[in-house]
Protein backbone atom coordinates (compact mmCIF):
# COMPACT_ATOMS: atom_id res chain seq x y z
CA UNK A 1 0.00 0.00 0.00
CA UNK A 2 1.06 3.19 -0.69
CA UNK A 3 0.18 6.57 1.16
CA UNK A 4 -0.91 9.38 -0.79
CA UNK A 5 0.93 12.54 0.44
CA UNK A 6 -1.13 16.14 -0.61
CA UNK A 7 0.99 18.71 -1.99
CA UNK A 8 1.23 21.57 0.26
CA UNK A 9 0.49 19.84 3.04
CA UNK A 10 2.58 18.51 5.70
CA UNK A 11 3.01 17.99 9.26
CA UNK A 12 6.57 19.50 9.48
CA UNK A 13 7.26 22.06 12.17
CA UNK A 14 9.08 24.48 9.55
CA UNK A 15 11.47 26.99 11.35
CA UNK A 16 12.00 29.90 10.33
CA UNK A 17 14.89 31.93 11.52
CA UNK A 18 14.90 36.05 11.95
CA UNK A 19 18.05 37.81 12.88
CA UNK A 20 18.36 39.47 16.21
CA UNK A 21 16.81 43.20 16.58
CA UNK A 22 18.77 45.85 18.58
CA UNK A 23 17.69 48.76 19.11
CA UNK A 24 21.12 50.40 16.97
CA UNK A 25 18.86 48.81 13.97
CA UNK A 26 16.02 51.17 14.38
CA UNK A 27 18.05 54.34 14.92
CA UNK A 28 17.85 55.43 11.04
CA UNK A 29 14.13 53.63 10.31
CA UNK A 30 12.03 56.71 10.67
CA UNK A 31 8.82 54.18 10.10
CA UNK A 32 9.17 52.83 13.86
CA UNK A 33 10.76 56.33 15.00
CA UNK A 34 7.33 58.21 13.24
CA UNK A 35 5.37 54.81 15.33
CA UNK A 36 6.79 55.35 18.74
CA UNK A 37 6.25 59.25 18.18
CA UNK A 38 2.28 58.32 17.50
CA UNK A 39 2.31 56.33 20.47
CA UNK A 40 3.26 58.99 22.43
CA UNK A 41 1.16 61.77 21.43
CA UNK A 42 -1.67 59.93 21.92
CA UNK A 43 -1.02 58.02 25.08
CA UNK A 44 -2.16 54.79 25.99
CA UNK A 45 -4.25 53.06 22.80
CA UNK A 46 -5.58 50.20 21.88
CA UNK A 47 -4.15 47.91 18.85
CA UNK A 48 -7.20 48.25 16.68
CA UNK A 49 -7.50 52.42 17.41
CA UNK A 50 -3.45 52.38 16.66
CA UNK A 51 -4.27 50.73 13.02
CA UNK A 52 -6.95 53.23 12.51
CA UNK A 53 -4.83 56.36 13.41
CA UNK A 54 -2.02 55.56 11.33
CA UNK A 55 -3.94 55.22 8.30
CA UNK A 56 -5.65 58.35 9.53
CA UNK A 57 -2.53 60.27 9.42
CA UNK A 58 -1.84 58.31 6.13
CA UNK A 59 -4.90 58.99 4.31
CA UNK A 60 -6.72 62.27 5.76
CA UNK A 61 -3.63 64.48 6.96
CA UNK A 62 -1.45 63.05 3.69
CA UNK A 63 2.00 62.21 6.29
CA UNK A 64 3.36 59.47 4.42
CA UNK A 65 4.70 57.02 7.17
CA UNK A 66 5.04 53.65 4.59
CA UNK A 67 2.17 51.21 6.38
CA UNK A 68 -0.18 49.83 3.64
CA UNK A 69 -3.55 49.25 4.57
CA UNK A 70 -6.05 46.79 3.50
CA UNK A 71 -9.43 45.52 5.12
CA UNK A 72 -10.67 41.74 5.79
CA UNK A 73 -14.48 41.73 6.71
CA UNK A 74 -14.20 45.51 8.00
CA UNK A 75 -11.22 44.59 9.84
CA UNK A 76 -8.13 47.31 9.18
CA UNK A 77 -5.32 45.40 9.05
CA UNK A 78 -1.16 46.17 7.84
CA UNK A 79 1.88 43.72 7.59
CA UNK A 80 4.54 46.41 8.06
CA UNK A 81 2.49 48.16 11.32
CA UNK A 82 2.28 44.26 12.61
CA UNK A 83 5.71 43.92 12.41
CA UNK A 84 7.12 47.03 13.50
CA UNK A 85 4.72 47.01 16.54
CA UNK A 86 6.03 43.55 17.13
CA UNK A 87 9.82 44.91 16.93
CA UNK A 88 8.69 47.87 19.58
CA UNK A 89 7.69 45.64 21.95
CA UNK A 90 10.25 43.16 21.64
CA UNK A 91 12.66 45.67 22.45
CA UNK A 92 11.16 47.20 24.92
CA UNK A 93 10.18 50.40 23.67
CA UNK A 94 6.49 49.96 23.89
CA UNK A 95 4.70 47.69 26.49
CA UNK A 96 1.71 46.66 27.06
CA UNK A 97 -0.38 47.58 29.82
CA UNK A 98 -1.67 44.23 32.08
CA UNK A 99 -4.97 45.97 32.76
CA UNK A 100 -6.69 47.39 29.97
CA UNK A 101 -3.96 45.83 27.24
CA UNK A 102 -3.59 49.07 26.12
CA UNK A 103 -0.10 49.87 24.28
CA UNK A 104 2.06 52.44 26.02
CA UNK A 105 5.62 54.08 25.36
CA UNK A 106 8.09 52.78 28.41
CA UNK A 107 10.96 55.26 29.71
CA UNK A 108 13.21 53.77 27.47
CA UNK A 109 10.80 54.77 24.37
CA UNK A 110 10.59 58.13 25.71
CA UNK A 111 14.92 58.18 25.97
CA UNK A 112 14.96 56.73 22.39
CA UNK A 113 12.60 58.78 21.26
CA UNK A 114 14.46 62.35 22.59
CA UNK A 115 17.64 60.84 20.87
CA UNK A 116 15.91 60.49 17.65
CA UNK A 117 13.26 62.40 17.02
CA UNK A 118 15.58 65.12 15.25
CA UNK A 119 15.39 61.79 12.01
CA UNK A 120 11.48 62.72 11.32
CA UNK A 121 12.60 66.55 10.63
CA UNK A 122 9.49 68.29 9.73
CA UNK A 123 6.79 65.42 10.25
CA UNK A 124 7.20 65.17 14.27
CA UNK A 125 5.27 68.40 14.64
CA UNK A 126 3.27 67.36 11.81
CA UNK A 127 2.43 63.57 13.27
CA UNK A 128 1.91 65.43 16.58
CA UNK A 129 -0.68 67.77 15.23
CA UNK A 130 -2.15 65.01 13.10
CA UNK A 131 -2.97 63.15 15.86
CA UNK A 132 -4.48 65.52 17.86
CA UNK A 133 -6.91 66.70 15.15
CA UNK A 134 -7.27 62.90 15.14
CA UNK A 135 -8.07 62.29 18.44
CA UNK A 136 -11.88 62.95 18.72
CA UNK A 137 -12.26 60.28 16.18
CA UNK A 138 -10.20 57.52 17.08
CA UNK A 139 -10.96 57.69 21.27
CA UNK A 140 -14.94 56.05 20.10
CA UNK A 141 -12.69 52.92 18.73
CA UNK A 142 -10.23 52.51 21.59
CA UNK A 143 -13.02 52.80 24.07
CA UNK A 144 -15.02 50.25 22.16
CA UNK A 145 -12.10 48.16 22.50
CA UNK A 146 -11.73 48.80 26.24
CA UNK A 147 -15.29 48.24 26.76
CA UNK A 148 -15.11 44.54 24.60
CA UNK A 149 -11.82 43.68 26.87
CA UNK A 150 -13.90 44.37 30.19
CA UNK A 151 -16.60 42.40 28.96
CA UNK A 152 -14.41 39.51 27.64
CA UNK A 153 -12.29 39.12 30.96
CA UNK A 154 -13.31 37.24 33.70
CA UNK A 155 -13.25 39.64 36.59
CA UNK A 156 -14.66 39.71 39.96
CA UNK A 157 -18.37 38.97 40.62
CA UNK A 158 -19.59 41.51 42.33
CA UNK A 159 -22.74 40.47 44.81
CA UNK A 160 -25.92 42.80 44.81
CA UNK A 161 -27.00 44.02 47.86
CA UNK A 162 -30.35 43.98 48.36
CA UNK A 163 -32.06 46.66 50.76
Amino acid sequence: MKAMSTPGKSKELKIITRPALTINDIVNDSRKIALLHIVKSFGEITEKALYHLVRDVQEEEKIELGYNFFEIAGILSSKELKEDLIALLYLGLLETNPRNKKLRITADGLDFLEQNIGKLGDNAEKIAEAVENLKPKIIPIDAEQELTFKLMRPGRRRRRRGF
